[in-house]
């Protein structure tokens, strides 16, 4: 064959770190022959003996990959046989390379699972700890990215950490769609042998048995769960890294991002890019490709396994290991990142910040909201003509607009605002510091 084609279908460069599923999958499948009768008992030890002599070579570094094998089970298997002769070749009765991957990629889905929501409680405790840390700091609170009311700077990072809880739900979900075992179902339409599933399935873990052998050959609803979950994960990440890039930035010099993860510009020596935010962002999209490639390969695959289906691992993987560096770096950023409590305060200061609480104040007077509404428009608009803040106009100013207004109007400031949200999922204060401690309480619980 032309040596530039010649590697068109190996899958050997990427298959490869399934080793340790494939080989723990094996030695189960071989016990399981050998308890059934269908292999000698010894035949089993020997075969069991020689994976585990093959698990050290690949793991120190001395195995002899080879891509005319094409792939990671069909090198172990040359292995084997080089190991212990031709007794090697009893180790594949009563499965195909068919079902053996779909157990190999479902075991690693859940281990994949397991480490992202590890991960992300990760990133939970980091956000936490910043809320706490600053629990009492008001900020701006935007829509539209104009300031708009204000609100505690924990109760903006508890956002992220619900995000994240959510994506948490997402991974979970994933790993109970991935605890099934499909290995006993053959190329397609199961095995002419006396198998134990059960046994297989309790030794590797899994929680259930396909019920359809050519639905489990050839399903991989399970990576898909995983990538949309990543994606969806990713997003969140995205978005709290276009704040911090937003916050770093010396329009807003909210927080000051740790020099390990900002990079200097070749040419501008002062500069500080917040490259690691950036990139996040960019790799998002990196993570969304690899969905709509997985969708877009089984969107036309006719039952059971096609080849196509060797596309599963290249994109998932690097889904996996985008995702998980990514979720490392930003427990970094937020743990290392410095607040700045004076240019947040400043902030929240300016832009009349107060004047749905103005409105407010006018309908507990009595006067309709939409009329409210409207007389604290011009006094937005007077205030700003008159370079003032709503909050820092006189009585008289107020009473200009309307004769509801008494003194107390002038009670109103940036702690009574936030305080008078005393609603569940509000920003008052106590409903915050009450969120923190549930969210603690939720981390504990999902570690246990």
């Amino acid at each position: 064959m032309n040596k530039d084609i010649s590697n068109y279908t190996v899958s050997i460069h990427y298959d490869r770190r399934l080793y340790q599923e494939d080989i723990l999958a094996s030695k189960v499948h071989s016990s399981m022959l050998a308890k059934q009768g269908i292999i000698r008992q010894i035949d089993s030890k020997i075969i069991c003996d020689g994976l585990d002599v093959i698990i050290g070579e690949i793991q120190n570094g001395t195995f002899p990959w080879k891509s005319e094998l094409e792939d990671i089970h069909m090198n172990i298997e040359a292995r084997l046989k080089e190991k212990i002769g031709t007794l090697a070749g009893k180790l594949h009765t009563a499965r195909s390379r068919n079902d053996q991957v779909a157990t190999d990629m479902r075991m690693f889905c859940k281990k994949s699972c397991i480490k992202s929501l590890e991960l992300i409680a990760s990133l939970q405790n980091c956000i936490l700890d910043r809320a706490e840390e600053h629990s009492d700091l008001i900020m701006s609170g935007y829509t539209h990215l104009q300031r708009a009311q204000p609100v505690l700077f924990s109760h903006h990072m508890l956002a992220y950490f619900q995000m994240l809880e959510r994506d948490k739900l997402r991974f979970h979900r994933c790993y109970e769609t991935s605890d099934v075992l499909p290995l006993g179902s053959g190329a397609l339409g199961g095995v002419p042998y006396p198998i134990d599933r059960s046994f297989v399935a309790s030794e590797l873990g899994f929680k259930e048995i396909s019920a359809n052998s050519m639905d489990a050959v050839s399903d991989r609803d399970y990576l898909i769960e995983y990538q949309l979950a990543a994606s969806i994960c990713m997003m969140h990440l995205s978005r709290l890294g276009e704040e911090l890039v937003l916050w770093s930035s010396q329009e807003f010099g909210y927080i000051t991002l740790d020099t390990t993860h900002t990079t200097g510009s070749s040419i501008m020596p002062q500069k500080r890019n917040p490259d690691y935010a950036e990139i996040a962002r960019g790799k998002t999209g990196r993570v969304y490709g690899n969905l709509m490639s997985m969708l877009t390969t089984l969107k036309g695959l006719p039952l059971t396994y096609n080849r196509d289906m060797q596309e599963d691992k290249e994109g998932y993987f690097d889904s996996v290991d985008t995702l998980n560096q990514t979720l490392t770096v930003f427990c970094a950023m937020i743990g290392k990142m410095t607040v700045n409590v004076d240019n947040i305060t400043r902030s929240a200061e300016t832009g009349q910040m107060l004047a749905t609480d103005v409105a407010d104040y006018l309908v507990s007077k009595g006067i309709p909201f939409r009329e409210a509404h409207t007389i604290v428009i011009k006094i937005c608009d007077y205030a700003r003509e008159n370079k003032k803040e709503v909050h820092s106009l006189s009585l008289n100013e107020y009473k200009r607009f309307s004769q509801t207004f008494d003194s107390d109007v002038l009670l109103i400031n940036l702690r009574s605002s936030v305080e008078s949200r005393d609603v569940v999922g509000g920003t008052a204060p106590n409903r915050v510091n009450k969120a923190i401690k549930e969210a603690r309480q939720q981390i504990e619980v999902s570690d246990e």
